[in-house]
């Protein structure tokens, strides 16, 4: 019988790359997700039945425990970034991320892969940070051999940040930033999958922060996506004392109405956005794993086409203009 894996949060936006990787590789996926109604979409990247979406909530020992029975390897993609609610960060990226270690390590698991983020830090000024740290502290305790990756922002087709600002450019013609000088070293979802398949596959253990091979400031990574689009904006920076000030109201806001008001930016994602989205130093990535990291110019045309003024005909007029009556 082929080898089984599971992938927490496997539907998800990194989970879905993993989980097409490892059934390419012959092995069952077991995608263990809150909705797995909402998962069928995985079912087709293996034959009938290699790849079957199960029920979890990673908050309870008996869920992760019967997802987990059986499995060789697991990977952990849950993440959140939602400061409130059951499913808050330490909830899902502390005490979710410990948990799934405990019981596959109880349950005799071989191999697993725990994906954090760049910028994981227990003293840092970011809930969300000190939450990531304080997963990969769970994971290590339980699983010292476990395979951590740090990426830094994620791009891709489903990503939520190319496709986000790009979306906001139809709405004006001023795109707002805050902290347009912090640096971001973007990787491409595939990298990581790669990444995470090859920790499982090789049983590799330790930490690998994992970074494109562009490293921009958000500014110019904008400037970058305006030039994909087609798009002329003026990019304004919002000054991170006045930016404070917009979350909290936000904030404020979204309690007082129950969660109904939205919410476009939070006081901890303001405070992440004071820090660089980097690769640090020495720290170990790409190159110890043998992969050359996707470069943005390669993948972004081929999802960000949507938002140009002519949409998919804009290569269609651009030849057009250089035709002779």
């Amino acid at each position: 019988m082929s080898q089984l894996v599971t992938i927490f949060g496997g539907n998800g936006f990194l989970g879905r790359y993993i989980a097409r990787r490892m059934a390419k590789q012959g092995w069952r996926v077991r995608v263990a997700c809150r909705r797995p109604n909402e998962a069928m979409h995985v079912k087709p990247y293996g034959v009938v039945g290699q790849v079957e979406p199960v029920f979890c909530n990673i908050r309870d020992d008996a869920s992760v425990r019967a997802v987990t029975h059986g499995a060789d390897a697991v990977v952990n993609c849950v993440g959140t970034f939602d400061a409130r609610g059951a499913n808050n960060f330490d909830a899902v990226q502390a005490e979710g991320a410990a948990r799934i270690a405990r019981i596959a390590a109880a349950e005799g698991v071989a191999r697993l892969v725990h994906v954090s983020a760049i910028g994981a830090d227990a003293e840092s000024d970011s809930a969300y940070a000190r939450s990531k740290a304080a997963g990969e502290a769970g994971v290590r305790e339980a699983m010292p051999d476990a395979m951590i990756l740090r990426p830094s922002v994620i791009f891709g087709q489903e990503d939520q940040f190319f496709n986000r600002f790009a979306a906001m450019t139809k709405f004006g013609p001023v795109l707002p930033l805050i902290g347009a000088d912090t640096m971001f070293q973007p990787v491409y979802v595939d990298d990581v999958a790669k990444a995470a398949v090859k920790g499982i596959l090789d049983g590799i253990s330790g930490t690998y922060e994992l970074g494109g091979p562009d490293v921009d400031s958000f500014r110019d990574l904008m400037q970058r996506m305006l030039g994909v689009i087609q798009r002329r904006r003026m990019i304004v920076n919002t000054p991170f004392f006045a930016a404070r000030i917009m979350a909290g109201a936000f904030s404020f806001g979204n309690a007082v109405s129950g969660g109904l008001a939205p919410m476009p930016v939070t006081p901890d994602q303001v405070a992440s956005l004071q820090y660089d989205n980097v690769v640090s130093d020495g720290a170990k990535g790409f190159a110890d794993l043998g992969i050359e990291p996707t470069d943005l110019d390669a993948v972004l045309p081929e999802y960000l086409w949507r938002f140009r003024p002519s949409g998919q005909y804009a290569a269609i007029k651009d030849s057009a203009k250089n035709l002779r009556a």
